[in-house]
């Protein structure tokens, strides 16, 4: 009986009938440009995440440029504070007067005759209330 309408042989045979080829053919068809697409746009949020969040993406990239900004301010002030010692050095190595103002004030030399009056700090001359109970 089915070697009536010749199916069993194609399928004994090893061979795929005819519809079978054309709706496998006609299903990719119809299923490939979609699961492709689909790819597509996994692969390219992929990448967009790893452009922004990875080891080397947009917000490292951020954080290094704000960094690079502090450390180059910090730079400027240190640069500023160091050409403010040179002038000082200098002044002491050259200007007697700038040695002894120097002495007067943190050595707290005085000169024959003179009398030097230290007064406490602001911080310990405010008078301590109690604790309210």
């Amino acid at each position: 009986m089915p070697e009536e309408n010749g199916h069993a042989k194609t399928v004994a045979a090893g061979k795929k009938p005819a519809w079978l080829r054309t709706w496998a053919l006609g299903w990719m068809q119809r299923l490939w440009r979609p699961a492709g697409t689909g790819v597509a746009v996994i692969l390219a949020l992929m990448v967009t995440w790893h452009v922004i969040y990875g080891n080397h993406g947009l917000s490292v990239w951020q954080q290094k440029r704000a960094e690079d900004r502090a450390l180059q301010q910090e730079i400027k002030d240190l640069q500023r504070e160091n050409a403010q010692m040179r002038q000082q050095i200098e002044r002491l190595n050259s200007d007697p007067d700038a040695i002894e103002r120097e002495a007067r004030e943190k050595l707290h030399y005085a000169k024959p005759g003179e009398v030097i009056v230290t007064l406490p700090d602001q911080s310990q001359a405010q008078p301590q209330t109690p604790p309210a109970k």
